[in-house]
């Protein structure tokens, strides 16, 4: 194993993903892979982008083992090879007797997981991914062979009716792509109903999803026409699906199967006809193994799945985002400050292209390339018509009032710095937990998921810091 990556595009011993010219046109390849149990002699073949490892339900490989966690390790393929990942297990993940986080593998590196020990071997087939040809597919946009990758899937599965789940990071853009799904779908004339589980209080989201009828509960003033309901004909786009409660999965489950629902006091069922799209940032898969969603629920959701890549693996995609969010905006590269290209290329992007976006509308409107979340830049000298606040010892907390610009502009500014801070600070402290954050607070759930949203902030990273 090895912490380098191998050079793009050349002979790798890991098995680098490459694009490569097939036919006409143009393929991501990578080879299959093979993991053999030493214990046993039992190989397993591979040929999946992305292969989980573990004791539990939902893993592509089971290892019946107390020494192995419910969700132990993963295996990636990524341009620069086979990525083995760790996953928080009890017991660890070794490779040639060093226990590792992350790297990549070489062909024949010796893997451990607990005590369990795998062989893993490059497999001689390749598998081969269609490119396409286009860098924006109705609204999604990117120029990397990861993206161009997922326009060629997107445009394969609109044109069927298959159900679709998407997964991603916060802010790489999955309700982008799944508007993209329904665009490309037969059923771009009929309705796109959006519902957001993650925003919806759990005492209501069975109404949202299938209605009620009016009397069915306290509140309830009249008739509801359920999410099922509105979308029937066209799409219905389940986002933040991951935290839907155990309790309603078994009626969503129900509702896909029969392709039926009823509403929540109702005494007969309602036949529809909808396509679902789902989307979450939780790992289904770890949910599933540990209890916390149901497997049927998963199977039946992730017929097609689509994996969005971070922003950071792809930085190829900023200078064409930066032009999308730009043209939105009526506007050009002409209208952002001196260097902010390249300050764009050489930032991380935590918040992928939420905070992208963010970032380039509040260049064009400040003129500055400060990242929220950053370092702020050295305050300007103080100049005419300006005053620093006396007994602001702390330059990040510090600003400067200047009497020439509009109270509007500089009140946003301070204001949305504050609750950036705010936010960051308040995740840490309380490990992620959104619900019980905003109870210390003050404010309510779906107003602290809005507050992350707007700069980019995934509360269970911050969790972590």
């Amino acid at each position: 194993m090895s912490d380098h990556p191998s050079p793009p595009g050349g002979a790798s011993p890991r098995g680098a993903t490459i694009v490569v010219r097939s036919g006409a046109g143009l393929s991501l390849e990578r080879p299959t892979f093979e993991l053999t149990e030493t214990r046993t002699g039992k190989k397993h073949r591979f040929d999946v982008l992305a292969a989980r490892l573990g004791a539990g339900p939902g893993n592509d490989l089971l290892l019946a083992d107390p020494t192995v966690s419910s969700v132990h390790a993963e295996i990636v393929a990524t341009p620069q090879g086979f990525r083995l990942r760790d996953l928080g297990s009890t017991n660890g993940t070794s490779v040639g007797g060093v226990r590792i986080i992350e790297g990549f593998l070489d062909d024949g590196a010796t893997i451990k997981l607990g005590e369990v020990e795998l062989t893993f071997r490059l497999g001689k087939d390749k598998v081969s991914q269609p490119i396409s040809e286009a860098t924006e597919l109705h609204g999604a946009v990117g120029t990397s062979p990861a993206m161009r990758a997922i326009f060629s899937r997107i445009d394969r599965v609109g044109k069927t009716d298959a159900t679709v789940m998407i997964h991603g990071e916060t802010g790489t853009g999955k309700e982008v792509v799944a508007w993209s799904i329904y665009e490309a779908s037969k059923r771009a004339d009929k309705p796109f109903v959006v519902v957001d589980c993650g925003s919806i209080a759990p005492t209501l989201i069975e109404s949202e999803l299938f209605g009620h009828e009016k009397g069915s509960f306290t509140g309830a003033h009249q008739r509801r026409v359920g999410a099922f309901e509105r979308a029937n004909g066209g799409t219905l786009f389940l986002d933040e699906l991951g935290e839907l409660s155990l309790e309603l999965q078994p009626k969503l489950l129900r509702a896909l199967e029969r392709r039926e629902v009823q509403r929540v006091g109702g005494d007969r069922p309602i036949t529809t006809d909808v396509r679902i799209i789902a989307a979450t940032n939780r790992d289904l898969r770890s949910m599933v193994a540990r209890g916390e969603f149901r497997e049927d629920l998963y199977y039946r959701l992730a017929v097609v799945t689509i994996e969005l890549p971070p922003l950071r693996e792809r930085k190829e995609d900023v200078p064409v985002l930066v032009d999308h969010f730009l043209t939105g905006m009526g506007l050009d590269r002409s209208a952002l400050p001196a260097g902010a290209m390249e300050r764009f290329l050489e930032h991380p992007w935590p918040g992928n292209a939420r905070e992208l976006k963010n970032a380039v509308e509040r260049a064009v409107v400040l003129g500055e390339t400060r990242f929220l979340g950053a370092d702020a830049p050295t305050a300007p000298t103080a100049t005419s018509g300006t005053a620093a606040p006396s007994g602001a010892d702390d330059a990040r907390g510090s600003y400067l009032v200047n009497t020439q610009d509009p109270y509007k502009d500089q009140k946003a500014k301070v204001t949305a710095d504050f609750e950036e801070r705010y936010a960051r600070l308040l995740m840490k402290e309380h490990q992620g937990n959104v619900s019980a954050a905003s109870r210390v607070a003050g404010i309510d759930r779906m107003s602290l998921h809005k507050i992350l949203a707007r700069y980019g902030l995934d509360a269970r990273e911050l969790g972590k810091t």
